[in-house]
């Protein structure tokens, strides 16, 4: 007794050395370090980049824990921990379900970038500090030390469907370039998620996640301000405190309380004509209505961000082409209100979006973010005009995008925000062609 945190420190340089072959040991790791955690509470646990198998860490309470670049293989049990400390899960890979219901973390709980392959559950968890969802990248002052671990990371291999790797699970970028709010991807749940009856006593940032099936925050309570605009979220009954809040369209704050309008939560359903259904009434708000145009469009580009579970490219099923066929309706309904006679400066979020035969030729527009983006059979920008275009992350050449088929860029103006001393005129070199330009 005493020297838990020695043992612990021990266990974990040795773990993380390790590498990923032998599971059998990988998974006496986890049973001796769950056994030394019951034990003692409050230590800290240090497994950057390591490989845990079948994690069952229920009721242990922990001190600040790094687990960045951690590859869950098999499930992984957090019921009912404790995090004393920071908890950060930022980049990590869950191939099979994560459990963190009940959970309570005293500081902040970083898990931005993670994958959530299987389906990840938050339910009643207690965030006493910043919950972070969003983005996934570090964000380093020029002379910040953690520069020369970087080159060290590893981060578990992309292989999304319908992805190439776009180097930004490391991306790394510097502070005078860059906000937390602009650019990037954050956390992935492929699976149903919930977070029901959570409470957020502090920032609950979800800006950038990425939703591909339910989002369950019934009964949760915010605390502090929110950022969660992904349209499959269902926030019936939740409650949140009288400060900053984006909220996905169809829902807003009444008396404390979330409520959906009826009617305007169609792009949240599972069928594909339902959606379709759902792209033209949104359509018909924004042009009834040009103060609703912002939030029309936001919802279309979260729509188009939702990870999708299968391969664009060779044979479809009939469900598969109808979501398809939505998808196309959403980006034919941006990019004729971004031309001219249609809806003024508008600005497109569509980073890491999976993009199928986009047509933007003509448009005249504020803002595009396609930072790692993902763009499928022809993609026409021809004579496009954007004021602001980001095919890569700000104050970084990471986080890009990729053409998969042939793009035409014939007279496109497409500035890049970028520093000062980079004389570039877009950020198109960054990206990576699989096919040849026209």
């Amino acid at each position: 007794m005493g020297r838990g945190q020695d043992a612990v420190d021990s266990l974990c340089r040795w773990w993380r050395r390790a590498g990923g072959e032998d599971l059998d040991a990988l998974r006496e790791c986890g049973r001796v370090l769950a056994e030394l955690l019951h034990a003692e509470d409050g230590l800290d646990v240090d497994l950057r980049g390591a490989v845990l198998v079948d994690g069952r860490f229920a009721g242990c309470a922990f001190g600040t824990v790094d687990f960045s670049d951690v590859r869950f293989i098999g499930d992984a049990d957090f019921t009912g921990a404790r995090f004393d400390g920071q908890a950060v899960f930022q980049r990590i890979l869950c191939e099979g379900d994560a459990e963190f219901g009940e959970a309570a973390f005293a500081g902040a709980a970083v898990f931005g970038r993670a994958r959530f392959r299987g389906a990840a559950g938050f339910a009643r968890a207690r965030f006493g500090d910043l919950a972070w969802f969003g983005r996934g990248e570090d964000g380093l002052a020029e002379d910040d030390p953690a520069w020369e671990e970087i080159e060290d990371a590893v981060t578990p291999a992309w292989q999304e469907p319908n992805e190439d790797d776009p180097h930004w699970p490391l991306a790394v970028l510097d502070f005078d370039y860059q906000e937390w709010i602009e650019g990037g991807d954050g956390a992935r749940f492929t699976g149903p998620v919930t977070f029901r009856g959570a409470e957020f006593a502090a920032d609950a940032w979800f800006g950038k996640a990425r939703f591909g099936d339910s989002a369950d925050f019934t009964g949760a309570a915010f605390g502090g301000p929110v950022h969660l605009v992904v349209p499959t979220a269902d926030l019936t009954g939740a409650r949140a405190e009288a400060a900053e809040h984006e909220w996905p369209f169809g829902w807003h704050l009444h008396d404390g309380e979330l409520a959906a309008t009826p009617g305007h939560r169609g792009l949240a359903g599972p069928d594909p004509s339902a959606r379709l259904a759902a792209i033209e009434l949104l359509a018909s708000l924004g042009d009834a209505d040009p103060a609703a145009r912002a939030a029309v469009v936001r919802a279309l580009c979260e729509y188009l961000r939702v990870p999708l579970p299968f391969a664009v490219t060779g044979p479809l099923t009939s469900p598969q082409a109808a979501e398809l066929r939505a998808r196309r309706a959403a980006q034919e309904t941006l990019a004729s209100r971004g031309r001219p006679g249609g809806w003024p400066a508008l600005s497109l979020h569509l980073s890491g979006a999976t993009l199928v035969d986009l047509d933007l030729s003509g448009v005249s527009v504020a803002y595009g973010d396609f930072c790692g983006a993902q763009f499928h059979g022809r993609s026409d920008f021809t004579d496009a005009v954007f004021e602001r275009a980001d095919f890569c992350l700000p104050g970084s050449a990471d986080g890009r995008a990729t053409f998969h088929g042939p793009a035409v860029f014939a007279g496109a103006r497409l500035t890049r925000h970028a520093p000062p001393a980079a004389h570039e005129r877009s950020g198109l070199d960054r990206c990576r062609f699989h096919a040849t330009g026209l």
